[in-house]
Formats: structure tokens, C-alpha cells, sequence
């Protein structure tokens, strides 16, 4: 049985878009947030409507589980699924130094993740693409930001247990790329959707603890606007990692004299033909020479083989070559 532990975290202020290197920005004051007047709380959900809300939502909420080259395990975060077809939501800390990962559902799904599909480190989302043909999503809303007061919801993944039921809370303050959540809220639940009571995604989770802050919708749209239908999910990590091969010089001999007619073999009607193996090491070098087949002659034999020793080629990788020899008077 597995353990996943996921840490509270800061980031910091630097944007990547798949394809380009990460590029740093400069810190920008930040805008101001309007805060919720105190008792300006929504009342409570009745919590059938609440467990509606859960059973609705929740299929689409995800475990992110990342690796490092060498097969390590990183870090496992919460994600959701925005697409049918397996694209996916989830922190950019959750992906750094990552290249592989897998997306696990509370059914007990694990599904392959291909690659990034675009990526902000500013904004700290990142959407992926899973290798899924159908997966329950999540809509992203589309009427601008929640104002401060407005009743929305948290949902973790079923994976999380407790941790991951829903969880009925406010927005306390909010600004265009940020939104501020009242109350505390398990570190498990970074990288999950926040929802409005139509189950549709009004913010991202981007860290826990006593004090929670979001992503809201609009920023998590701005990235997903980046998204062509084109786009090439992959690893940023894995194709810097990943050195260009040179390429490999073609085997090439450059001294390869005939074997001679050994002295006083050379009889009328006397003939042979054979097929000698040769290793070549990376000098071109000859180091092995097998008799694949007899000339029938053990001098013939002796004779090529002490020629074939002398062979050359030019550096490469190593190789072999099968060399047909044939001795015959006239």
C-alpha cells in the first residue's frame, strides 16, 4: 500500500507555456482584494442537496501522482478532469521536476498521463493530458469572477478520504487573479476544484492550510485559452533532460588486403571457399574472427585468418562483418 503526502507550498513568479523555457517576470504589486463583510455568509445547503452536489462533482476530482527521472515518486496532488477526453487540471508545483505522471480516480482508474499541455508558474496551474478515451469533467464558469461573501464549495478527491468530502465554505476576499477561501482547508486539497451549487468550477485550490487562496476561473480560462486543438502534450523535463544523439557513423572499412595463396598450396586444381565472422571494437580494431564456414583446407583457413587480423575500419560503435573468402588456381 502506497502513502502519498502532499506539502503546503509557496511558488514562485516565473510563466511557462509548453514549448518555450520558463521565463522570469517581474514581481508586480499586487491588486487590492475586497474582503467579505462579517455575517455576510451564505446560509448552509440542505446536505442532500450537498451530498447531490458531492456525487456530481466528485467523479471528476483526481489524484496528480508525478515521477522524476529516475522513477522516484515527487509528490501527489489533487486535479479534476476539464474534458472528456482526459484533459486535466492540477498545480504547476505539482508538476516541477516531473516526467511522468499518472492520474488516479476514486473508482481505482490509473490512467497514463502523456505530457503538459501548457503551463504558468505565475499563476500556479498547469493543464496535462491523460491518455483516456472518456472521463466525467467539470465545466469551467464563465460569468467572470465570485463576489466576497458568495457560498461555493470545495471538493477533494474520494482518494483522500475524509479529507476529500466536500466542504461548504465562503469566499473571504477576492482580486482579478486571486481569490481568498474563509477557514482552513487540508493540505490534500491543492490543486482541487472549487465549485459554485451548479457543480461548475469557480476557482482552483493553490495552497491549504489555515490560510487558503485560489486561482479564480477566469485566471484557470486565460491558460486553457493558450490550449490549441494542435498542441503537443509533453515533458518539458524530459525533452531538457533528453541530449540530442549524435548520430551514428556508418561501419566503413579502410584497409582490407586479400589473403594470399599460401606457399605450396598452390596445386592444380586445389580450391576452397569460406565465410569468416569479424568484431571490430570501437578503434576498428579486429578482435574476434570466426570460422562460420571451412574453406576445407586448414591452410587456407590459416591463411585467411592471419590476413583477415589485419583488417581495419574506421571508429565507430563496434560491429561485425561476414567476410566470404575464396581460394582457387588456375
Amino acid at each position: 500500500m502506497a502513502v502519498f503526502v502532499s506539502a503546503v507550498h509557496a511558488r514562485n513568479s516565473t510563466t511557462e507555456l509548453l514549448g518555450q523555457s520558463l521565463l522570469a517576470q517581474q514581481s508586480q504589486s499586487m491588486p487590492p482584494i475586497t474582503t467579505a463583510l462579517p455575517g455576510a455568509e451564505t446560509g448552509r445547503r440542505p446536505s442532500s442537496d450537498l451530498a447531490k452536489l458531492e456525487s456530481r462533482v466528485q467523479p471528476s476530482v483526481i489524484w496528480v501522482t508525478v515521477f522524476d527521472p529516475k522513477g522516484n515518486l515527487l509528490r501527489t496532488e489533487t486535479g479534476f478532469f476539464i474534458s472528456p477526453d482526459g484533459n486535466l487540471v492540477t498545480t504547476a508545483y505539482a508538476i516541477e521536476g516531473a516526467v511522468n505522471a499518472v492520474a488516479k480516480t476514486g473508482d481505482g482508474g490509473i490512467y497514463n498521463v502523456i505530457g503538459v499541455l501548457a503551463a504558468s508558474k505565475a499563476l500556479d496551474l498547469a493543464v496535462l493530458k491523460a491518455d483516456v478515451k472518456r472521463v466525467p469533467f467539470l465545466e469551467v464558469n464563465k460569468n467572470g469572477n465570485v463576489p466576497a461573501g458568495a457560498g461555493v464549495t470545495v471538493v477533494g478527491s474520494a482518494l483522500a478520504g475524509s479529507e476529500g468530502s466536500v466542504r461548504e465554505t465562503t469566499i473571504a476576499g477576492e482580486a482579478s487573479d486571486r481569490l481568498e477561501i474563509a477557514g482552513a482547508t487540508p493540505a490534500s486539497s491543492v490543486g482541487a476544484p472549487i465549485v459554485n451549487d451548479n457543480g461548475e468550477v469557480i476557482g482552483v485550490v493553490t495552497s491549504a492550510g489555515e490560510k487558503t487562496t485560489a486561482r479564480p476561473a477566469a485566471a484557470l480560462d486565460s491558460l486553457l485559452s493558450r490550449v490549441a486543438a494542435d498542441t503537443e502534450a509533453r515533458w518539458p523535463e524530459a525533452a531538457e533532460a533528453r541530449a540530442t544523439p549524435r548520430p551514428t557513423p556508418r561501419p566503413r572499412l579502410v584497409y582490407a588486403p586479400a589473403p594470399a595463396f599460401p606457399p605450396g598450396a598452390a596445386l592444380p586444381g586445389q580450391s576452397g571457399t569460406g565465410r569468416f565472422r569479424l568484431t571490430f571494437d570501437p578503434q576498428g580494431n579486429v578482435t574476434n574472427i570466426q570460422v562460420i564456414r571451412s574453406t576445407g583446407n586448414p591452410v587456407f583457413d590459416e591463411s585467411a585468418i592471419k590476413t583477415l587480423r589485419q583488417w581495419k575500419s574506421a571508429p565507430s560503435q563496434g560491429w561485425q562483418a561476414t567476410v566470404p573468402v575464396m581460394f582457387q588456381t588456375r
